[in-house]
């Protein structure tokens, strides 16, 4: 076994300047260890009960996140660490949150924790010094872990936008396609057309009342899903007894809301051969403006969703306090994850207050807190649940309540949720964002964050005031 000196005890920076006696008293009860490069030093899930001194080497630390290993940190002997990992005085820590390997060469010893209030009573100065270094690492995993949650948000946030733009942009093209074969086949049809007794007073007509349909669509009559087929079968007979078995027509006409009776008028107006050869005209160039109107649909859906893309994310490239609409930013949320509410059928109520100000806030930061609790609530929920947005304002508060009607919080995992990575998902679901994360986000804004959970509601109240303090640069 090889023996370890004082001499190489001072080498380590949080030991370098304490008497010899304290020395030899972390030597005496100290083990000693060596790991060649890439050996596991500890696994996850190992009980926390030593701390360890790094004489050589580096310890290179992979948090356990939803089973999968992520790299965290790497201590070795420098001012950052003190040359000290493992379980601190005053830790909380009861099993190792994930993997320590070998970087190199490493040699270390360890010291139970059993010795932590005897090493206390010797050397209390000793034991603030090691108190500074666990908040420091604390404080650097609080940050490596806001970036691996951004990050993951990120991806999943991309995901959903791609999976949401991929449907009007499939449609698009599809209504490119049938566009340019309708305008295609235009030509044949103005043909037809022309050899006809039509006259410009009665395409004037006609196109005075598709007009007429187009502009008052709040007249039309609602049918149900059967009732539509049986309107459609009522034009396609009628169709099949003026000559034309296409349908095509029934389908076009039905849609447009026409009724046997204006059809019959057209008739009256233009002749019925005329009417037979101009017919299938009409219906390419109906049905090539509703084309149209789905094209603009489509198009403006993309453009409604870039628009909440930027209005739910550029406001994270500033630092600094800015005025925002919560009720649109819920909004842009809801359309963000508006796929996922789709898949589930979810019903969505908004209750919102009057008179919403503006409120000063982190904006990229506290829309990671609607996106959270809203992807939660989604998760909870099966198919056909509620989901319900209340939010309440007055002169010095707004309160913004998440609230869903599933199944519930277990009781004895409420007081947890809010823990660092504590998760009940599987890898690759949610959004990577914890709620331990959602409440820093909500005390930086000075605010608070409550739970009520029972069978068949949860909710979620986020209450943040209205005035904000910019905070020193």
């Amino acid at each position: 076994m090889q023996t370890v000196t004082i001499e190489d005890l001072k080498k380590v920076i949080a030991l370098s300047d304490l008497p010899d006696e304290h020395l030899q008293w972390i030597l005496d009860r100290s083990e000693f260890s060596q790991y060649a490069d890439g050996d596991i030093i500890s696994k996850y899930g190992d009980e926390a009960d030593a701390m360890i001194f790094m004489l050589t080497g580096k310890l290179t630390f992979y948090m356990n996140m939803n089973g999968r290993q992520v790299y965290f940190f790497t201590f070795e002997n420098d001012s950052t660490t003190g040359g000290v990992t493992g379980l601190l005085p005053y830790s909380r820590m009861k099993t190792m949150p994930g993997y320590a390997y070998a970087s190199g060469e490493v040699k270390s010893f360890r010291l139970h924790k059993k010795y932590f209030p005897e090493l206390e009573q010797l050397n209390p100065d000793f034991i603030q010094r090691l108190v500074g270094y666990m908040t420091e690492r604390a404080r650097t995993f609080a940050t490596m872990q806001l970036q691996h949650e951004k990050v993951n948000a990120l991806g999943n946030l991309a995901a959903g936008i791609a999976h949401e733009l991929n449907n009007p942009a499939a449609a698009i093209n599809r209504i490119s396609h049938e566009l340019n074969k309708r305008l295609n086949r235009n030509y044949e049809l103005t043909k037809q057309l022309l050899q006809s007794k039509m006259t410009p007073e009665h395409i004037q007509h006609i196109h005075a009342l598709v007009e007429k349909k187009e502009s008052e669509p709040e007249k039309k009559i609602k049918r149900t899903a059967l009732q539509q087929v049986e309107y459609e079968d009522e034009l396609a007979e009628w169709f099949e007894k003026k000559g034309v078995a296409e349908r095509e027509m029934a389908e076009t006409f039905s849609e447009l809301g026409f009724s046997t009776s204006e059809l019959e008028n057209i008739i009256d107006n233009v002749g019925s051969e005329a009417f037979i050869l101009a017919l299938p005209w009409l219906e390419n160039l109906v049905s090539s403006f509703k084309i149209i109107k789905d094209l603009d649909a489509a198009s403006s859906h993309i453009s409604k969703l870039v628009s909440s893309i930027k209005s739910h994310v550029h406001m994270d490239r500033t630092n600094e306090l800015q005025p925002t609409n919560i009720h649109e930013d819920i909004d842009n949320t809801l359309t963000l994850l508006g796929f996922k509410l789709r898949g589930k059928k979810i019903k969505v109520n908004k209750n919102y207050c009057e008179d919403m100000p503006a409120v000063p806030a982190y904006v990229g930061e506290l829309n990671q807190v609607w996106t959270n609790l809203i992807d939660n609530a989604i998760f909870a929920l099966g198919e056909n649940g509620e989901l319900t947005i209340e939010t309440k304002c007055d002169t010095k508060n707004i309160t913004v309540c998440v609230i869903d009607n599933g199944a519930g919080i277990p009781k004895e995992i409420v007081s947890r949720i809010f823990d660092p990575f504590f998760t009940t998902k599987k890898v690759g679901e949610g959004t990577g964002i914890g709620l331990d994360l959602v409440k820093r986000i909500v005390k930086h804004h000075n605010g608070e964050i409550k739970v009520k959970s029972a069978p068949g509601k949860t909710e979620f109240s986020v209450c943040i005031p209205i005035e904000q303090k910019q905070e020193s640069k």
